[in-house]
């Protein structure tokens, strides 16, 4: 992950084929990094200076770090992301990097995967000089030369003292950075491992910490996790590879303007996000009190920024500039793109794209932010319908890192070419998919909450779940994302579902009741939970007469074994008809691969990332498992459980439930 990295020796450049030589005579591959880079680099007779321009990251920087001296451009980024990958730093980083930056300083960026540019590199001491890129090189010549003249000092980067810290007050930083990385990531080891290989070379020196560390890289390139999240790497990267798409060639048209109709939570948040990526946005609202509510919301999520110390007070009038207000389409005649983000009312969003139609430019792309509706009902009134397309984002819109672009049948792929674009310049990883009912990411997830209200009703504990689904890695449990989203948008999605795909709906009227108690979620501060001022989470007694009422509704009986579920069970019933969910949505080719089906579940709904995403962690437990399981609760609680074809088919041969991409576009 390199993209200019030269290393300049006193009149002698170093060849990757001697780098290729030294690989191949060793023995231990784990080994590799400690030979080549300590007695190669560090120990050689010759300076090595490092010239970094673009990025060095990984092993790129870790050569570098070997070097003698290192010289960079201001822009250049500089960082150690191992861990995003479930591994450690196996060219010496965890002990090289202490020493040229201190011990907090390089916790932090080994931790927290964050790279430094390099001005604060130079800062930090991790770079020597800072020079602009058509001086790199001759400055690196001439830096070694003085080093090899004595004119400058030459204390190898692995042998330096000056940064690390007294041995007691190091091992007090390691041990708070222990604690940090327990709490905020319960369910993996390497970033501790990471933290037992720096101590390792604090403790009993560098040498002893490059073996530990050269052990643990072999160790965790074989775990579970490493896998799971090489699966989630590659998975992203492939988002924006779209057969029948991508492939034919089209350049992405210039989107000079969009408009915006809905300045409520999602219309603004997408709004910030085009104005944060220098797109002049148009707002449009039904009258004045709601628009300049709408622009009140974008301003506060930049000021947000601005607090943070993530924007200047300059930049963030600049960019605030970029956003115009409207309340009606007359200003819409030369906008590019218009995306709607109102309430999901299928008769309003029909009349809104009627009248887009009317207003807007021939090329005007007419996009959608529906979490639910299908597309090609919210376009049935108009002759638009090649330019008619999903853009679902995911609240806060300019925080979370999804867009589901979805396409009909009659979608040009000039328009799928330009949201990719679109999505790519607003730092969005972008999922295409088709179109039907809750696209991809809701569909498959709709059996996530109604899982939960089927265990609640038959006896589990509401809050024992919560806990349960947390542990495994979800960012909150299904309760709480409930009161999150809101009674009313629950109400409105879970419909949609329940008339779609009435034979495996789990009809429930628990929701409906507490909403007609006034309980609606966080924002009234009572529904599944209760909310202090600082709108902090609590238990609420309250919540069993509703689950009562709500199971004498649907003649559901406590069962006494759902009532004593174990944690491992829990996640099973919650997240297994998830996965027979995504199966369809995969058969039918609403998701061209499944590795689609993962990146959707990690950025849009909060899978964790470590476990691979929806499709790798089933893979992992078998179909044939996954499958029995369904079947035994389909036999007890009915055909909310039952198992679709493609799993029952999967199941049957013993086979992974990621189909070949072929398999899926032969359905498109």
């Amino acid at each position: 992950m390199l993209s200019s990295l030269q290393f300049a020796f006193c009149l002698l450049f170093f060849s990757s084929t001697l780098i290729l030589h030294f690989a191949v005579e060793q023995p231990k591959p784990g080994y590799i990094s400690i030979d080549i880079i300590s007695n190669t680099l560090e120990g050689g007779k010759k300076p090595a200076v490092a010239a970094i321009d673009g990025l060095a990251l990984g092993g790129g920087l870790e050569i570098a770090m070997a070097c003698i001296a290192r010289v960079s451009t201001s822009t250049a980024q500089l960082g150690l992301p191992e861990l995003q990958l479930g591994i450690i730093p196996g060219f010496g980083g965890t002990q090289r990097l202490p020493r040229l930056v201190g011990l907090t300083k390089a916790l932090e960026m080994m931790l927290m995967s964050k790279p430094v540019k390099g001005q604060e590199a130079h800062a930090l001491g991790l770079v020597d000089v800072i020079v602009s890129p058509n001086e790199l090189v001759n400055t690196a010549r001439r830096l070694a030369l003085d080093i090899v003249e004595r004119r400058r000092p030459w204390v190898p980067s692995l042998y330096r003292t000056d940064k690390i810290e007294p041995l007691g007050e190091a091992k007090e930083i390691l041990n708070f950075a222990r604690a940090q990385a327990r709490k905020q990531a319960p369910n993996l080891r390497h970033p501790q491992v990471c933290i037992d290989a720096i101590e390792e070379g604090i403790v009993s020196g560098p040498v002893a910490g490059l073996l530990k560390e050269a052990e643990s890289f072999q160790t965790l390139l074989h775990d579970d996790t490493c896998k799971s999240l090489l699966n989630i790497f590659f998975a992203q990267r492939a988002t924006s590879k779209v057969p029948g798409i991508t492939d034919r060639k089209l350049t992405p048209r210039k989107i000079k303007k969009v408009a915006i109709l809905g300045g409520g939570l999602m219309g603004s948040g997408i709004a910030t996000a085009l104005i944060l990526s220098n797109y002049p946005v148009l707002l449009k609202e039904v009258n004045e009190s709601f628009l300049q509510s709408g622009i009140g919301r974008v301003k506060a999520n930049l000021q947000s920024r601005v607090k943070k110390g993530k924007m200047t007070q300059e930049k963030f009038e600049k960019t605030f500039s970029l956003l115009k207000g409207s309340l009606s389409y007359e200003s819409f005649k030369d906008v590019d793109m218009v995306i709607e983000a109102v309430i999901e009312n299928v008769s309003l969003k029909q009349q809104i794209f009627a009248d887009l139609e009317k207003h807007c430019p021939p090329h005007c792309i007419l996009a959608s932010n529906t979490s639910t509706i299908d597309l090609d009902l919210i376009g049935e009134k108009t002759r638009s319908q090649d330019r008619i397309v999903g853009a679902h984002f995911f609240s806060p819109a300019h925080v979370m890192p999804l867009l589901e672009i979805v396409r009909t049948k009659k979608t040009s792929p000039q328009v799928i070419v330009d949201l990719l674009d679109i999505g790519k310049n607003i730092k969005k990883t972008p999922v295409v998919v088709g179109n039907c009912t809750g696209f991809a990411v809701n569909r498959m997830f709709f059996p996530y909450s109604q899982a939960a209200i089927l265990l609640v009703e038959h006896g589990t504990d509401v809050y024992k779940i919560d806990r349960a689904v947390s542990k495994f890695g979800m960012p909150m449990g299904p309760f709480r994302m409930i009161d999150l989203v809101g009674f009313g948008v629950a109400i409105a999605t879970g419909t949609q579902f329940v008339l779609n795909f009435p034979e495996r709906s789990y009809k429930s009227m628990l929701i409906p009741i507490m909403q007609e108690d006034k309980r609606s979620g966080e924002t009234t501060r009572k529904g599944f939970y209760v909310y202090d001022n600082k709108r902090k989470a609590n238990p609420d007694p309250e919540i069993a007469k509703y689950i009562e009422k709500a199971r004498s509704m649907s003649d559901a009986k406590v069962d006494p074994k759902l009532t004593k579920l174990s944690d491992k069970d829990i996640i099973e019933m919650i997240f297994f008809p998830v996965v027979n969910e995504a199966c369809r949505v995969l058969h039918e080719g609403i998701a061209v691969k499944a590795s689609d089906l993962d990146i959707a579940a990690v950025m849009g709904m909060g899978f964790p990332p470590y476990r691979g995403g929806i499709m790798f962690w089933a893979d992992s437990l078998g179909s044939k498992y996954i499958c029995s399981r369904l079947e035994e609760w389909t036999k007890m609680y009915g055909d909310f459980f039952k198992p679709s074809a493609y799993l029952a088919e999967r199941a049957a041969k013993g086979a992974k439930l990621s189909a070949p991409m072929d398999q899926a576009m032969s359905r498109l």
